[in-house]
């Protein structure tokens, strides 16, 4: 049977106004994050689900527990659920990045997967570990569909969509330009096709 996948964004967190390179940084949630991950939480209430999954992260774990709670279903914590590791350019925002390493960010808005940051993570060894857990969630053959939350992080996120719709990963910046925190994208995962229902929709305009 098939997956009813959704991807959503962590909460907004006290980086967010500045726009700074958070990836493996353990950054915590703003009080208006908090008010987004209880909106999140109303919503898991009535969606179904059999499960929430969320990365170790403070930000996305904060974000998880009120949907997990919300449904009444288990929280899976799961390290390869984790952002990207964005090296040189972690902590800092793209200007400062620029006087920084010049070099290092032109690379990377002309090819942000064959030349990411310099002790950075390679987005194609994170896409492979991000798509082991969904793979496993799939239900067994001759098992109802299962209903699935992933609270996530953004640029795995958009490589993951990537992968999952056959586009190619260097595309991630340019045909996903943006997720909102706490916003939803919903997909149907049915053995080896993948179809993409809705896109970053606010979970309280849920319809």
């Amino acid at each position: 049977m098939g997956l009813n996948l959704y991807l959503t964004r962590h909460a907004e967190t006290v980086w967010h106004a500045e726009n700074r390179y958070a990836g493996r940084t353990d950054v915590a949630l703003t009080d208006h994050g908090v008010q987004q991950a209880a909106r999140l939480g109303g919503w898991a209430a009535g969606a179904s689900l059999d499960a929430v999954w969320c990365s170790p992260l403070t930000r996305s774990h904060q974000t998880a527990v009120p949907a997990a709670s919300g449904a009444g279903v288990p929280l899976h914590v799961d390290e390869r659920l984790v952002e990207l590791d964005f090296g040189v350019a972690e902590g800092l925002t793209t200007a400062e990045l620029g006087q920084h390493d010049p070099a290092a960010l032109a690379a990377f808005l002309s090819d942000p997967v064959g030349s990411y940051f310099p002790g950075g993570e390679d987005p194609v060894d994170a896409v492979a570990r991000y798509a082991a857990v969904l793979d496993e969630l799939a239900p067994e053959a001759g098992d109802a569909d299962a209903t699935v939350l992933v609270v996530g992080h953004n640029t795995m996120i958009r490589l993951t969509l990537c992968h999952l719709l056959g586009l190619d990963l260097a595309a991630y910046r340019s045909v996903f330009p943006r997720l909102d925190n706490c916003a939803l994208t919903e997909l149907r995962v049915d053995g080896g096709a993948v179809a993409l229902l809705r896109l970053n929709c606010a979970a309280g305009e849920w319809t």
